[in-house]
């Protein structure tokens, strides 16, 4: 039997403004209801499933493999709106992006406090 990842569920404050500033900085469907979720598809069919919580959470960690040209549609996005990005996970290289394993790389926070990583190719390259 084969093993794939199929949905997380990520507290958020704002589901509505978490969901869809993902979606759009990543290139993705607009997020669609289901039940208490706003969910964003990715593209191989997982989701990330968004709930609204009036609870305290501590931010989590979601790294996202993408394709050369989302990279660079991102890393666009992130500039021209002054998102805050580090090319390092503990943020001491600010405004920069990373290139390890022959690939590229950035973290940013969502609208909720989680920490977002792009990358263009996995750790230990392919």
């Amino acid at each position: 039997m084969s093993v794939r990842f199929n949905h997380t569920i990520v507290a958020a404050k704002d589901k509505v403004r978490s969901a869809n500033f993902l979606a759009e900085l990543l290139g993705l469907p607009e997020p669609q209801p289901l039940g208490h979720f706003l969910v964003v598809k990715l593209s191989d069919g997982a989701t990330i499933d968004y709930i609204q919580t009036t609870d305290d959470f501590v931010g989590q960690h979601y790294a996202f493999l993408v394709s050369e040209d989302v990279f660079d549609s991102l890393i666009d996005k992130i500039r021209s709106r002054g998102i805050e990005h580090w090319a390092d996970p503990r943020g001491h290289r600010r405004g920069e992006i990373n290139t390890n394993d022959g690939g590229r790389g950035v973290y940013f926070q969502d609208p909720s406090g989680h920490y977002m990583e792009a990358l263009t190719v996995p750790y230990g390259g392919w």
